[in-house]
């Protein structure tokens, strides 16, 4: 498994919320979100798409899990009333590229949690984010990005 560590830098989002129980509902908000950007003419190579989940399913019921499907925006771009705007913080991350099939994302999880422990790192109080940037989606790959501080 290819992890590296990178401080990612705080980020404008627009994006689309779901509510309820993890699984194929994300996967239709983050269409929602790519047909919303495709309108505006903001999917490129170089576009950074996110998914965001909000909630801990193993602390919160299902049906109030929120996912957030995000795409990074300009500072400038202008406000738009036909989707939700936010701010993402920056941060050190550790991050774990992989192709995105539910067996690789179950042995990411596997290994990143004893990764942080021997290589001296807790989980921050900050959202773990799927990130995918260009090509990536194409692909089918995607970085589990895992927020991180010093023991």
């Amino acid at each position: 498994m290819n992890i590296t560590i990178e401080t990612l830098p705080k980020y404008r989002i627009a994006y689309v919320r779901q509510v309820g129980p993890y699984g194929p509902a994300n996967s239709q908000a983050m269409e929602k979100l790519k047909q919303w950007a495709k309108g505006e003419d903001l999917l490129t190579e170089s576009t950074i798409l996110l998914g965001v989940p909000q909630d801990n399913p193993e602390t919160t019921l299902p049906e109030n899990c929120r996912y957030d499907a995000c795409i990074v925006i300009a500072k400038d771009y202008p406000e738009n009333d036909s989707i939700c705007e936010g701010q993402l913080d920056g941060g050190t991350y550790v991050i774990c590229k992989i192709k995105h099939t539910a067996e690789a994302i179950q042995r990411a999880w596997n290994e990143i949690f004893p990764y942080l422990q021997n290589n001296g790192y807790q989980l921050d109080d900050k959202p773990i984010l799927e990130r995918y940037i260009g090509e990536m989606l194409i692909n089918d790959y995607c970085e589990i990005c895992v927020p991180i501080k010093p023991l």
